[in-house]
Protein backbone atom coordinates (compact mmCIF):
# COMPACT_ATOMS: atom_id res chain seq x y z
CA UNK A 1 0.00 0.00 0.00
CA UNK A 2 2.59 1.93 0.65
CA UNK A 3 4.61 1.81 -2.58
CA UNK A 4 1.20 2.47 -3.95
CA UNK A 5 0.77 5.30 -2.94
CA UNK A 6 4.46 6.22 -3.47
CA UNK A 7 4.06 5.25 -7.07
CA UNK A 8 0.54 7.71 -7.11
CA UNK A 9 2.41 10.76 -5.83
CA UNK A 10 5.72 10.39 -7.81
CA UNK A 11 3.13 10.59 -11.09
CA UNK A 12 0.71 13.21 -10.21
CA UNK A 13 3.52 15.33 -9.14
CA UNK A 14 4.80 18.33 -11.15
CA UNK A 15 8.06 18.17 -12.25
CA UNK A 16 11.23 19.90 -10.72
CA UNK A 17 12.35 23.33 -12.15
CA UNK A 18 14.86 23.71 -14.71
CA UNK A 19 17.80 25.99 -14.42
CA UNK A 20 19.31 28.76 -17.33
CA UNK A 21 21.85 25.93 -17.97
CA UNK A 22 19.27 23.32 -17.95
CA UNK A 23 16.76 25.18 -20.63
CA UNK A 24 19.48 26.37 -22.98
CA UNK A 25 20.50 22.37 -23.33
CA UNK A 26 16.71 21.80 -23.67
CA UNK A 27 15.90 24.72 -26.35
CA UNK A 28 19.07 22.99 -28.25
CA UNK A 29 17.72 19.42 -27.93
CA UNK A 30 14.47 20.74 -28.91
CA UNK A 31 15.47 22.03 -32.01
CA UNK A 32 17.32 18.32 -32.71
CA UNK A 33 14.10 16.97 -32.30
CA UNK A 34 12.29 19.48 -34.26
CA UNK A 35 14.76 18.73 -37.30
CA UNK A 36 13.95 14.55 -36.60
CA UNK A 37 9.81 15.64 -37.12
CA UNK A 38 10.67 17.65 -40.12
CA UNK A 39 12.41 15.00 -41.40
CA UNK A 40 9.73 12.34 -40.17
CA UNK A 41 6.95 14.01 -41.97
CA UNK A 42 8.98 14.53 -45.17
CA UNK A 43 9.64 10.57 -44.94
CA UNK A 44 6.26 9.89 -44.91
CA UNK A 45 5.66 12.45 -47.73
CA UNK A 46 8.34 10.90 -50.25
CA UNK A 47 6.52 6.99 -49.02
CA UNK A 48 3.69 8.19 -50.30
CA UNK A 49 4.69 9.76 -53.71
CA UNK A 50 6.99 6.86 -54.19
CA UNK A 51 3.54 4.65 -53.80
CA UNK A 52 2.05 7.12 -56.06
CA UNK A 53 4.73 6.02 -58.44
CA UNK A 54 4.28 2.34 -57.63
CA UNK A 55 0.86 1.95 -58.82
CA UNK A 56 1.56 4.42 -61.85
CA UNK A 57 -0.89 7.13 -60.61
CA UNK A 58 1.12 9.40 -60.95
CA UNK A 59 3.27 8.90 -64.48
CA UNK A 60 7.22 10.07 -64.19
CA UNK A 61 7.06 10.53 -60.65
CA UNK A 62 10.57 8.59 -59.61
CA UNK A 63 12.52 10.03 -62.24
CA UNK A 64 11.41 13.88 -60.51
CA UNK A 65 12.14 12.28 -57.19
CA UNK A 66 15.56 10.88 -57.75
CA UNK A 67 16.45 13.89 -59.59
CA UNK A 68 14.98 15.95 -56.97
CA UNK A 69 16.21 14.30 -53.83
CA UNK A 70 18.94 12.43 -54.73
CA UNK A 71 20.41 13.71 -58.00
CA UNK A 72 24.00 12.71 -58.08
CA UNK A 73 23.64 8.89 -57.32
CA UNK A 74 23.48 6.74 -60.33
CA UNK A 75 20.93 4.15 -59.30
CA UNK A 76 17.24 2.92 -60.53
CA UNK A 77 14.61 5.46 -59.94
CA UNK A 78 12.78 3.29 -57.57
CA UNK A 79 15.90 2.39 -55.81
CA UNK A 80 16.92 6.08 -55.40
CA UNK A 81 12.94 6.81 -53.78
CA UNK A 82 13.63 3.83 -51.21
CA UNK A 83 17.37 4.78 -50.35
CA UNK A 84 16.35 8.83 -49.32
CA UNK A 85 13.74 7.50 -47.34
CA UNK A 86 16.50 5.00 -45.75
CA UNK A 87 18.54 8.06 -44.95
CA UNK A 88 15.85 10.47 -43.67
CA UNK A 89 15.50 7.52 -41.21
CA UNK A 90 18.96 7.93 -39.97
CA UNK A 91 19.17 11.21 -39.83
CA UNK A 92 16.36 10.97 -37.37
CA UNK A 93 17.89 7.95 -35.54
CA UNK A 94 20.44 10.45 -35.06
CA UNK A 95 18.91 13.43 -34.55
CA UNK A 96 16.90 12.10 -31.60
CA UNK A 97 20.14 10.02 -30.13
CA UNK A 98 22.10 13.35 -29.72
CA UNK A 99 18.96 15.41 -28.74
CA UNK A 100 18.99 13.13 -25.93
CA UNK A 101 22.97 13.79 -25.24
CA UNK A 102 22.74 17.21 -25.06
CA UNK A 103 20.38 17.33 -22.02
CA UNK A 104 22.75 14.71 -20.34
CA UNK A 105 25.62 17.12 -20.89
CA UNK A 106 27.88 13.95 -22.61
CA UNK A 107 30.63 14.70 -24.57
CA UNK A 108 30.19 12.77 -27.20
CA UNK A 109 26.99 14.97 -27.62
CA UNK A 110 28.57 18.03 -28.30
CA UNK A 111 30.56 16.66 -30.92
CA UNK A 112 28.04 14.31 -32.53
CA UNK A 113 26.25 17.60 -33.33
CA UNK A 114 29.35 18.44 -35.38
CA UNK A 115 29.63 15.25 -36.69
CA UNK A 116 26.23 14.75 -37.92
CA UNK A 117 26.41 18.26 -39.63
CA UNK A 118 29.78 17.25 -41.56
CA UNK A 119 28.22 14.02 -42.43
CA UNK A 120 25.01 15.84 -43.93
CA UNK A 121 26.86 18.55 -45.65
CA UNK A 122 29.08 15.48 -47.35
CA UNK A 123 25.90 13.91 -48.10
CA UNK A 124 24.67 17.00 -50.17
CA UNK A 125 27.76 17.86 -51.90
CA UNK A 126 28.85 14.46 -52.82
CA UNK A 127 25.19 12.48 -53.31
CA UNK A 128 22.91 15.29 -54.06
CA UNK A 129 20.98 14.68 -50.76
CA UNK A 130 18.89 17.58 -51.08
CA UNK A 131 16.61 16.51 -47.60
CA UNK A 132 19.72 17.16 -45.29
CA UNK A 133 19.68 20.90 -45.45
CA UNK A 134 17.02 20.28 -43.40
CA UNK A 135 19.53 18.11 -40.79
CA UNK A 136 22.40 20.63 -41.15
CA UNK A 137 20.12 23.80 -40.26
CA UNK A 138 18.83 21.91 -37.14
CA UNK A 139 22.09 21.13 -36.26
CA UNK A 140 24.26 24.12 -36.51
CA UNK A 141 21.33 26.10 -34.92
CA UNK A 142 21.38 23.52 -32.00
CA UNK A 143 25.36 23.42 -31.68
CA UNK A 144 25.30 27.57 -31.87
CA UNK A 145 23.29 27.34 -28.78
CA UNK A 146 24.74 24.68 -26.95
CA UNK A 147 28.43 26.08 -27.43
CA UNK A 148 27.92 29.10 -25.28
CA UNK A 149 28.03 26.80 -22.18
CA UNK A 150 30.55 24.48 -23.29
CA UNK A 151 31.59 23.67 -19.76
CA UNK A 152 28.39 22.18 -19.09
CA UNK A 153 29.38 18.67 -20.96
CA UNK A 154 32.26 16.18 -18.83
CA UNK A 155 31.97 12.82 -18.52
CA UNK A 156 28.91 10.97 -16.85
CA UNK A 157 29.83 11.21 -13.05
CA UNK A 158 27.09 8.93 -12.03
CA UNK A 159 28.92 6.37 -15.20
CA UNK A 160 32.30 6.87 -13.76
CA UNK A 161 31.07 5.73 -10.15
CA UNK A 162 29.05 3.01 -11.49
CA UNK A 163 31.62 2.00 -13.29
CA UNK A 164 34.52 2.34 -11.12
CA UNK A 165 32.49 -0.16 -8.27
CA UNK A 166 32.02 -2.68 -10.37
CA UNK A 167 35.33 -3.21 -11.85
CA UNK A 168 37.17 -2.70 -8.60
CA UNK A 169 36.11 -6.12 -7.28
CA UNK A 170 36.70 -9.47 -8.05
CA UNK A 171 33.55 -9.99 -9.24
CA UNK A 172 33.46 -8.32 -12.72
CA UNK A 173 36.52 -10.11 -13.86
CA UNK A 174 35.19 -13.82 -12.33
CA UNK A 175 31.97 -13.28 -14.70
CA UNK A 176 34.03 -12.52 -17.72
CA UNK A 177 36.40 -14.87 -17.31
CA UNK A 178 33.67 -17.62 -16.50
CA UNK A 179 31.81 -15.93 -19.81
CA UNK A 180 34.53 -16.47 -21.94
CA UNK A 181 35.34 -19.93 -20.69
CA UNK A 182 31.83 -20.99 -21.21
CA UNK A 183 31.59 -19.62 -24.84
CA UNK A 184 35.29 -21.09 -25.77
CA UNK A 185 33.93 -24.73 -24.52
CA UNK A 186 30.93 -24.13 -26.77
CA UNK A 187 33.04 -23.22 -29.73
CA UNK A 188 35.18 -26.41 -29.09
CA UNK A 189 32.17 -28.46 -28.60
CA UNK A 190 30.29 -27.14 -32.16
CA UNK A 191 33.53 -27.68 -33.68
CA UNK A 192 33.39 -31.35 -32.67
CA UNK A 193 30.13 -31.61 -33.49
CA UNK A 194 30.06 -30.76 -36.79
CA UNK A 195 33.54 -32.82 -37.60
CA UNK A 196 31.90 -35.63 -36.53
CA UNK A 197 28.51 -35.23 -39.21
CA UNK A 198 31.20 -34.04 -42.02
CA UNK A 199 33.04 -37.52 -41.42
CA UNK A 200 30.24 -39.41 -41.88
CA UNK A 201 28.28 -37.04 -44.56
CA UNK A 202 31.64 -36.54 -46.88
CA UNK A 203 33.87 -33.45 -46.89
CA UNK A 204 32.06 -30.36 -46.09
CA UNK A 205 32.34 -27.25 -48.42
CA UNK A 206 35.30 -24.93 -48.04
CA UNK A 207 34.26 -21.91 -45.43
CA UNK A 208 31.51 -23.65 -44.06
CA UNK A 209 33.32 -24.83 -40.73
CA UNK A 210 33.73 -21.04 -40.48
CA UNK A 211 30.50 -19.98 -41.12
CA UNK A 212 28.97 -22.21 -38.73
CA UNK A 213 31.60 -21.15 -35.50
CA UNK A 214 31.10 -17.78 -36.07
CA UNK A 215 27.39 -18.48 -36.23
CA UNK A 216 27.10 -20.09 -33.50
CA UNK A 217 29.16 -17.42 -31.54
CA UNK A 218 27.19 -14.39 -32.63
CA UNK A 219 23.61 -16.47 -31.56
CA UNK A 220 25.23 -16.94 -28.28
CA UNK A 221 26.21 -13.46 -27.87
CA UNK A 222 22.72 -12.43 -29.25
CA UNK A 223 21.00 -14.69 -26.60
CA UNK A 224 23.34 -13.49 -23.99
CA UNK A 225 22.04 -9.75 -24.61
CA UNK A 226 18.29 -10.57 -24.54
CA UNK A 227 18.52 -11.76 -21.33
CA UNK A 228 21.30 -9.90 -19.63
CA UNK A 229 21.26 -6.31 -20.65
CA UNK A 230 16.99 -5.82 -19.18
CA UNK A 231 18.46 -7.18 -16.04
CA UNK A 232 21.58 -5.01 -15.55
CA UNK A 233 19.28 -1.94 -16.04
CA UNK A 234 15.80 -2.98 -14.81
CA UNK A 235 17.31 -2.63 -10.90
CA UNK A 236 19.30 0.94 -12.12
CA UNK A 237 16.80 3.60 -10.34
CA UNK A 238 14.46 1.29 -8.67
CA UNK A 239 17.93 0.10 -6.90
CA UNK A 240 18.47 3.32 -5.76
CA UNK A 241 14.72 3.32 -4.16
CA UNK A 242 15.04 0.24 -2.13
CA UNK A 243 18.59 1.68 -0.49
CA UNK A 244 16.92 4.73 0.35
CA UNK A 245 19.19 6.75 -1.40
CA UNK A 246 16.89 7.85 -4.60
CA UNK A 247 16.03 11.46 -2.34
CA UNK A 248 19.88 11.87 -1.53
CA UNK A 249 20.40 12.12 -5.41
CA UNK A 250 17.16 14.26 -6.14
CA UNK A 251 18.34 16.50 -3.69
CA UNK A 252 21.87 16.83 -5.41
CA UNK A 253 22.88 19.14 -8.76
CA UNK A 254 23.01 16.18 -10.56
CA UNK A 255 20.24 16.79 -13.31
CA UNK A 256 17.85 13.74 -14.16
CA UNK A 257 19.03 13.60 -17.83
CA UNK A 258 22.63 12.45 -16.47
CA UNK A 259 21.27 10.86 -13.65
CA UNK A 260 19.19 8.31 -16.33
CA UNK A 261 22.09 8.21 -19.03
CA UNK A 262 24.65 7.66 -16.70
CA UNK A 263 22.76 4.65 -15.54
CA UNK A 264 22.37 3.39 -18.64
CA UNK A 265 25.71 3.82 -19.78
CA UNK A 266 27.31 2.23 -16.59
CA UNK A 267 25.17 -1.24 -17.17
CA UNK A 268 25.56 -1.48 -21.31
CA UNK A 269 29.00 -0.49 -20.47
CA UNK A 270 29.84 -4.16 -18.65
CA UNK A 271 27.46 -6.01 -21.41
CA UNK A 272 29.52 -4.35 -24.41
CA UNK A 273 32.71 -5.40 -22.62
CA UNK A 274 31.45 -9.23 -22.64
CA UNK A 275 30.97 -8.25 -26.36
CA UNK A 276 34.47 -6.69 -27.10
CA UNK A 277 36.00 -9.99 -24.93
CA UNK A 278 34.72 -12.40 -27.26
CA UNK A 279 35.97 -10.99 -30.62
CA UNK A 280 38.72 -13.44 -30.54
CA UNK A 281 36.77 -15.80 -30.38
CA UNK A 282 34.46 -14.70 -33.60
CA UNK A 283 38.08 -14.29 -35.44
CA UNK A 284 39.11 -17.67 -35.11
CA UNK A 285 36.18 -18.15 -38.02
CA UNK A 286 39.17 -16.59 -40.49
CA UNK A 287 41.29 -19.95 -39.77
CA UNK A 288 38.88 -21.86 -41.35
CA UNK A 289 37.28 -19.06 -44.38
CA UNK A 290 33.79 -18.20 -45.22
CA UNK A 291 33.93 -15.39 -43.13
CA UNK A 292 34.92 -11.62 -43.73
CA UNK A 293 35.77 -8.37 -41.87
CA UNK A 294 32.68 -7.06 -43.14
CA UNK A 295 30.30 -9.62 -41.32
CA UNK A 296 32.60 -9.30 -37.84
CA UNK A 297 31.55 -5.82 -38.07
CA UNK A 298 28.19 -5.78 -39.09
CA UNK A 299 27.48 -8.37 -36.12
CA UNK A 300 28.82 -6.42 -33.43
CA UNK A 301 26.75 -3.09 -35.09
CA UNK A 302 23.78 -5.39 -34.42
CA UNK A 303 24.65 -6.74 -31.35
CA UNK A 304 25.42 -3.16 -29.87
CA UNK A 305 22.43 -1.42 -31.12
CA UNK A 306 20.27 -4.66 -29.47
CA UNK A 307 22.45 -4.36 -26.28
CA UNK A 308 21.41 -0.10 -26.39
CA UNK A 309 17.54 -1.03 -26.99
CA UNK A 310 17.17 -3.85 -24.46
CA UNK A 311 18.93 -1.89 -21.78
CA UNK A 312 16.77 1.31 -22.21
CA UNK A 313 13.51 -0.89 -21.85
CA UNK A 314 14.91 -1.90 -18.78
CA UNK A 315 15.57 1.61 -17.97
CA UNK A 316 12.25 2.73 -18.66
CA UNK A 317 10.53 0.15 -16.21
CA UNK A 318 12.97 1.00 -13.82
CA UNK A 319 12.11 4.65 -13.67
CA UNK A 320 8.37 3.98 -13.97
CA UNK A 321 8.26 1.00 -11.42
CA UNK A 322 8.64 0.53 -7.05
CA UNK A 323 10.07 -2.20 -7.21
CA UNK A 324 13.02 -4.16 -9.06
CA UNK A 325 11.30 -7.35 -9.52
CA UNK A 326 8.25 -5.85 -11.06
CA UNK A 327 10.59 -3.76 -13.46
CA UNK A 328 12.57 -6.94 -14.20
CA UNK A 329 9.40 -9.11 -14.80
CA UNK A 330 7.64 -6.06 -17.06
CA UNK A 331 11.19 -5.70 -18.98
CA UNK A 332 11.42 -9.28 -20.03
CA UNK A 333 8.16 -9.48 -20.15
CA UNK A 334 8.25 -6.56 -23.08
CA UNK A 335 11.15 -7.98 -24.81
CA UNK A 336 10.41 -11.37 -25.39
CA UNK A 337 6.97 -10.48 -26.51
CA UNK A 338 8.24 -7.13 -29.05
CA UNK A 339 11.30 -9.80 -30.18
CA UNK A 340 10.09 -12.92 -30.78
CA UNK A 341 5.51 -12.97 -29.75
CA UNK A 342 4.95 -10.54 -32.08
CA UNK A 343 7.43 -11.14 -35.35
CA UNK A 344 6.68 -14.56 -34.93
CA UNK A 345 2.94 -14.14 -35.17
CA UNK A 346 2.63 -11.63 -38.08
CA UNK A 347 5.35 -14.22 -39.78
CA UNK A 348 2.97 -17.23 -39.76
CA UNK A 349 -0.03 -15.13 -41.01
CA UNK A 350 1.80 -13.57 -43.35
CA UNK A 351 3.47 -16.49 -44.70
CA UNK A 352 -0.10 -18.58 -45.02
CA UNK A 353 -1.66 -15.64 -46.91
CA UNK A 354 1.39 -15.22 -49.72
CA UNK A 355 1.64 -19.20 -50.46
CA UNK A 356 -1.89 -19.80 -50.22
CA UNK A 357 -3.47 -16.45 -52.20
CA UNK A 358 -0.96 -17.15 -55.61
CA UNK A 359 -3.23 -14.66 -57.70
CA UNK A 360 -2.09 -11.61 -55.50
CA UNK A 361 -1.28 -8.81 -57.60
CA UNK A 362 2.21 -7.79 -57.73
CA UNK A 363 1.84 -4.63 -55.30
CA UNK A 364 0.21 -6.44 -53.05
CA UNK A 365 2.99 -9.04 -53.54
CA UNK A 366 5.32 -6.15 -52.81
CA UNK A 367 3.35 -4.76 -49.21
CA UNK A 368 3.74 -8.58 -47.53
CA UNK A 369 7.55 -8.36 -48.54
CA UNK A 370 7.97 -5.60 -47.03
CA UNK A 371 6.34 -6.58 -43.97
CA UNK A 372 8.50 -9.22 -43.87
CA UNK A 373 11.34 -7.26 -44.09
CA UNK A 374 10.02 -4.96 -41.14
CA UNK A 375 8.99 -8.05 -39.02
CA UNK A 376 12.53 -9.84 -39.41
CA UNK A 377 14.31 -6.61 -38.21
CA UNK A 378 12.71 -6.86 -35.06
CA UNK A 379 13.99 -9.93 -34.26
CA UNK A 380 17.89 -9.68 -33.71
CA UNK A 381 18.67 -12.89 -34.53
CA UNK A 382 16.65 -13.28 -37.40
CA UNK A 383 18.27 -10.01 -38.69
CA UNK A 384 21.95 -11.28 -38.12
CA UNK A 385 20.72 -14.50 -40.18
CA UNK A 386 19.21 -12.79 -43.07
CA UNK A 387 21.62 -10.26 -43.01
CA UNK A 388 24.73 -12.66 -43.76
CA UNK A 389 22.63 -14.85 -46.32
CA UNK A 390 22.25 -11.57 -47.88
CA UNK A 391 25.89 -11.68 -48.02
CA UNK A 392 26.73 -14.77 -49.20
CA UNK A 393 23.85 -14.96 -52.39
CA UNK A 394 23.92 -10.84 -53.01
CA UNK A 395 27.07 -9.86 -52.12
CA UNK A 396 25.84 -6.36 -50.42
CA UNK A 397 25.43 -4.69 -47.59
CA UNK A 398 22.85 -2.06 -47.87
CA UNK A 399 20.23 -1.94 -51.12
CA UNK A 400 19.30 -5.13 -53.83
CA UNK A 401 16.76 -6.06 -55.56
CA UNK A 402 14.19 -8.85 -55.55
CA UNK A 403 12.28 -10.00 -58.30
CA UNK A 404 8.30 -10.52 -57.98
CA UNK A 405 6.48 -13.80 -59.61
CA UNK A 406 5.29 -11.06 -62.55
CA UNK A 407 8.93 -10.05 -63.09
CA UNK A 408 8.26 -6.94 -61.34
CA UNK A 409 12.15 -6.05 -59.47
CA UNK A 410 11.46 -4.24 -56.47
CA UNK A 411 14.08 -2.59 -54.10
CA UNK A 412 14.89 -4.00 -50.78
CA UNK A 413 16.92 -2.85 -47.86
CA UNK A 414 19.27 -5.44 -45.65
CA UNK A 415 17.52 -5.68 -42.43
CA UNK A 416 20.39 -4.93 -40.19
CA UNK A 417 20.21 -1.32 -41.41
CA UNK A 418 16.40 -1.46 -40.70
CA UNK A 419 16.94 -2.82 -37.28
CA UNK A 420 19.37 -0.11 -36.42
CA UNK A 421 16.68 2.75 -37.27
CA UNK A 422 14.16 1.05 -35.14
CA UNK A 423 15.87 0.17 -31.99
CA UNK A 424 17.78 3.38 -31.89
CA UNK A 425 14.49 5.76 -32.24
CA UNK A 426 12.99 3.40 -29.76
CA UNK A 427 15.68 3.80 -27.23
CA UNK A 428 15.56 7.48 -27.47
CA UNK A 429 12.16 7.78 -26.88
CA UNK A 430 11.92 5.02 -23.81
CA UNK A 431 15.26 7.22 -22.56
CA UNK A 432 13.21 10.82 -23.02
CA UNK A 433 9.91 8.67 -20.79
CA UNK A 434 12.50 8.06 -18.59
CA UNK A 435 14.13 11.60 -17.98
CA UNK A 436 10.63 12.71 -17.78
CA UNK A 437 9.26 10.51 -15.02
CA UNK A 438 12.37 10.97 -12.84
CA UNK A 439 12.06 14.66 -13.30
CA UNK A 440 8.71 14.13 -11.29
CA UNK A 441 9.46 15.71 -7.90
CA UNK A 442 8.11 13.64 -5.07
CA UNK A 443 6.21 14.91 -2.28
Amino acid sequence: MVDDIATVRLVDSPEEALSPRELRLERGGLILRWGAVINGVLTGLVFILALLGGLRIIPNLFPTLHNLLLGRIPVGDDAAAAEVILLLQLDISFLLVVAVGLLAREVWALVGVWVLVVVNILSLVLMGFTPSIITIVAGIWSAVIVSKDVKAFRINPVMLKELRGRMRGVRAFVVLSVYLGLMSAFLALLYLIYESASQRNGSAAAGEVGRILFMGVVGIELMLIIFIAPAFTAGAITGERERLTYDLLKTTLLPSPSFVIGKLESALGYVLLLLLSAIPLQSIAFLFGGVTELELVLSLVILAVTAIALGTVGIYFSATASRTLAASVRAYTTTLVATFGIPLVLAVILGFINNTLRGLPSTVEAIIIYINDFLTSLNPIATALATQQLLIQQRGIGFWTDTLRDGTTIPRVSPWITLTIIYLVVSTILVVLSIQRTRKVEQ
